[in-house]
């Protein structure tokens, strides 16, 4: 039998030279027509479109993979969970679940923490605000604080001072120069101008606090592994140069984050494949180079510093896609297809800096050309992909964007649209609401309506 396909106008469609080897942009379109076995059909007929789709199963395994290769390269290592990447409740207590500590940078995130059973000391409190009442319920619970400023480091020796304690244990936030990547310098205490040690005097002179650890963010999306063997190598001299200085014994080294996932980051020429280590090439560099710096320290008879990890993006954002559906197909003036889309950057915020990987959720029918992704926003700048090629599509077809599972769902934005529902298909195969798909009433309860400012139409 004869399948009818709809008659699509002859069209040339040139191909650069450069397009034809490994590295060039055309390749056939793939499609992901089910995850984790439950079909993308019966998700978007359930959960409505646009919808994030999670994966218990990924999610457990890149966690459990994170930890082994880490642990299995260093003796003490202590693993803290990003709450700014993704704060879902659901995601949040997995990966507590799985070893990971609460890492906090504000009240708000520390309240979070603590209704989800994360005990105070099992807390990481980093961030450059941080009130008196934030500072006088974790040094209550004894929360890990680290010190961002020394506004902070003298509010903070209030609050231990009025609190009755002493020698309360604390961390400095560095910032310096790898020459890896951009300083990060608006956050911390800057090592080679004498910050850094300037506030670590300060401290060993208070009867109050105790220097007792060290932390340090590069930055993020950092796919050169010899970064964080630079960043060791310095922390450890500082180890060395704060220690002789103060009298002060550093019982760990938080070397942050910063690990890439396999996206890809807008003006970087290779494929994620090409230029994403691996998790295990980001523990080599680190765990070797501490081991090469500390070799001799418990010789010397002080312990072998702890390693901590602020482990975000790496973990959660391959876990995760965004299914939209088209709503429409325009001819734009220079003479590429225009597709709309009823996702847009208010719920993936991160198609600001990342060009995700767009799949077909089902076999491409049609000759496939250059294509702009546009979503449903009343602004020029909701645009969610600039340039891929795809085959027709119709109104109601889905695509899949992936990996969206860090910071759409922090920092996502209630703007024009209501935002979509987050699922997670589980380690048995059934599907569970995350987060429910929003509606009026959920923006309304937050407003008053003062007398006076009703509106009155009558005619």
């Amino acid at each position: 039998m004869t399948t009818l396909k709809h008659w699509i106008t002859p069209t040339i469609v040139r191909h650069g030279g450069a397009g034809l080897n490994k590295f060039g942009g055309v390749r056939q379109s793939l499609y992901l027509d089910a995850i984790d076995g439950v079909p993308v059909s019966q998700l978007i007929e359930r959960f409505g479109s646009p919808l994030f789709v999670m994966s218990e199963a990924r999610l457990r395994e890149t966690a459990r993979r994170m930890r082994r290769a880490f642990t299995s390269r260093y003796p003490k290592v202590r693993f803290g969970w990003s709450y700014k990447t993704n704060y879902l409740n659901a995601v949040c207590g997995l990966l507590h679940q799985e070893g990971f500590e609460a890492e906090v940078v504000s009240g708000f995130e520390y309240e979070k923490a603590r209704m989800l059973g994360v005990p105070g000391h099992r807390i990481i409190f980093n961030g450059p605000l941080k009130t008196r009442e934030d500072l006088e319920r974790a040094v209550s619970e004894r929360a890990q604080i680290h010190i961002d400023h020394l506004d902070e480091l003298y509010l903070l020796e209030a609050v231990v001072r009025d609190a009755g304690l002493r020698d309360f244990p604390v961390a400095i936030r560095l910032n310096f120069d790898t020459g890896y990547s951009e300083p990060w310098s608006r956050f911390g205490f800057n090592l080679e101008t004498g910050q850094a040690m300037d506030a670590a005097r300060r401290i060993a002179n208070s009867p109050w606090l105790q220097l007792v650890g060290l932390h340090n963010h590069i930055g993020t999306y950092i796919t050169d592994p010899r970064a964080y063997s630079a960043q060791v190598r310095i922390m450890a001299g500082f180890v060395t140069a704060v220690e002789a200085a103060t009298g002060c014994t550093i019982r760990f080294l938080d070397t942050g984050g910063g690990f890439a996932s396999r996206n890809s980051l807008q003006g970087v020429y290779l494929p994620p494949e090409q230029v994403v280590p691996s998790i295990e090439q980001y523990a080599d560099a680190l765990c070797n180079t501490l081991h090469e710096c500390f070799r001799d320290r418990e010789a010397q008879g002080k312990p072998l510093p702890e390693l901590i990890l602020e482990s975000g993006r790496a973990v959660v954002d391959e876990s995760a896609w965004l299914l939209s559906s088209v709503v429409a197909n325009k001819r734009l003036a220079d003479g590429r297809r225009g597709l709309v889309v009823d996702a847009g950057v208010n719920v993936l915020f991160t198609a600001f800096w990342y060009n995700h990987d767009v799949r077909l959720t089902k076999p491409a029918e049609g000759l496939p050309e250059e294509t702009v992704i546009y979503g449903p926003m009343c602004m020029n700048i909701d645009v969610l992909r600039q340039s891929l090629k795809l085959p027709p599509l119709s109104p109601g077809e889905v695509l899949a964007f992936w990996p969206v599972g860090a910071y759409n769902n922090t920092q996502w934005m209630q703007f024009i649209a209501y935002r979509p529902a987050v699922v997670m298909v589980r380690e048995n195969g059934s599907v569970d609401v995350l987060r429910r798909r929003e509606k009026l009433q959920d923006m309304t309860d937050l407003e008053s309506l003062p007398d006076g400012l009703q509106p009155d139409f009558r005619d």
